[in-house]
């Protein structure tokens, strides 16, 4: 038995269609129409053409003198190296009573440890952090409300956006999570862990954008932007302590956990704070687009006038694509023997980033793309 191919791991793998024996340990390339759905090709394209996107924004950006941009694209990279493997291979780090097998990514075109790291999820953290701060700055709330509430709104556009893409994934292969993992993977919103919806696509990314903004976005010594060695190493610092906000974030449910875990109440308390995200970060929108004070709007880069929208768009395509399969599911399993998420809140997710996303343009309706 392989060390990294455990048997939940082969299960899950083979739920997927391939065998985790069979894998390379560095990196696998294979054609994009091999891929186990047609829509994981697509998905590649979205997100890493999206992270080149944010990229090219960001050193625009820091180019004029504003390193927050670049910053956070490269301290979502650190937080992957931090937080990812753990995830993968919990026996590595002494974390598989704690943590146990959660899940497994499906085979894309380029992959990375073992198959367990494809290229689109190094693009994700990147593009996903952008597109919501960048939508929020672009709403003048982080030069106007500051650096917390700011970082609040940032956990609702990460909120809504993200979650799109988390309850498509499991019906479409893109990954399985262990449904034998307990400890983690319970208790779940139909397919998707509850613990997921909060801290990995909320919690981490807002906490990020916050120590990003306060530690990079204050001028340095000779009070110009900062640069250099002082960059590079408030963006170690910023990825580092990321992921203990999770564990912060994750105490009121940890509380009900144990070896006899209360699911039913472990569920309310994730569920109290997401309410308090989506209402806390609907709030702040809210009250500052209503504000007669807000002062003057930022100007609207390129890359938040299309890529939410194109991002929007590309995930419609999937639904549309996956529905017929997920309205016929019996007990939350479709004919192909994969689990649904919930259509419901992925629905008010895609209502709430478009909302951001049409608020967004109201707001900059006469003015021109900058960079």
């Amino acid at each position: 038995m392989s060390a990294v191919c455990g048997p939940e791991a082969e299960a899950v793998t083979r739920g997927l269609g391939f065998d985790c024996h069979d894998v390379s340990p560095v990196v696998s390339v294979r054609f994009p129409w091999d891929l186990a759905h047609w829509t994981m090709p697509l998905l590649e394209l979205l997100v890493i053409a999206g992270a080149v996107f944010a990229l090219v924004h960001a050193l625009r950006r820091h180019r004029d003198g504003d390193p927050v941009n670049l910053a956070l694209w490269w301290t979502s990279l650190v937080y992957l190296v931090v937080v990812e493997p753990p995830l993968y291979f919990p026996e590595w780090f002494g974390l598989d009573q704690q943590y146990g097998f959660i899940f497994a990514h499906n085979q894309f075109t380029v992959q990375f440890m073992w198959d367990r790291l494809p290229l689109y999820i190094v693009a994700f953290y990147p593009m996903i952090s952008q597109l919501a701060y960048e939508l929020v700055r672009s709403l003048g709330i982080f030069r106007h409300r500051g650096a917390l509430a700011g970082s609040v709104a940032v956990a609702l556009a990460c909120q809504v956006f993200y979650e799109i893409f988390d309850h498509i994934g499991p019906q479409l292969k893109w990954w399985a999570w262990n449904p034998g993992n307990h400890i983690v993977n319970h208790p779940a919103l139909a397919a998707v862990p509850m613990t997921s919806m909060l801290l990995f696509a909320s919690v981490s990314l807002a906490a990020m954008t916050y120590l990003v903004v306060r530690l990079v976005g204050s001028p340095a010594a000779d009070g110009g932007p900062r640069r250099g060695r002082s960059l590079v190493l408030r963006i170690l610092v910023a990825g580092v302590l990321t992921p203990p906000t999770m564990a912060i974030a994750g105490l009121p449910s940890s509380l009900f956990g144990g070896e006899s875990p209360n699911a039913t109440a472990q569920a309310w308390a994730l569920g109290v704070e997401l309410a308090l995200v989506w209402l806390g970060g609907a709030w702040v929108v809210v009250s500052h687009l209503r504000s007669a004070d807000r002062g003057p709007d930022e100007p609207l880069s390129d890359f938040a006038r299309y890529y939410p929208a194109a991002y929007l768009g590309v995930l419609a395509v999937c639904w549309i694509g996956a529905l017929p399969a997920y309205l016929a599911a019996d007990n939350g399993i479709t004919a192909d023997g994969t689990p649904i998420g919930s259509g419901p809140y992925a629905l008010a997710c895609f209502i709430g980033a478009g909302l951001l996303v049409a608020a967004l343009h109201r707001v900059h309706r006469k003015a021109p793309a900058t960079v």
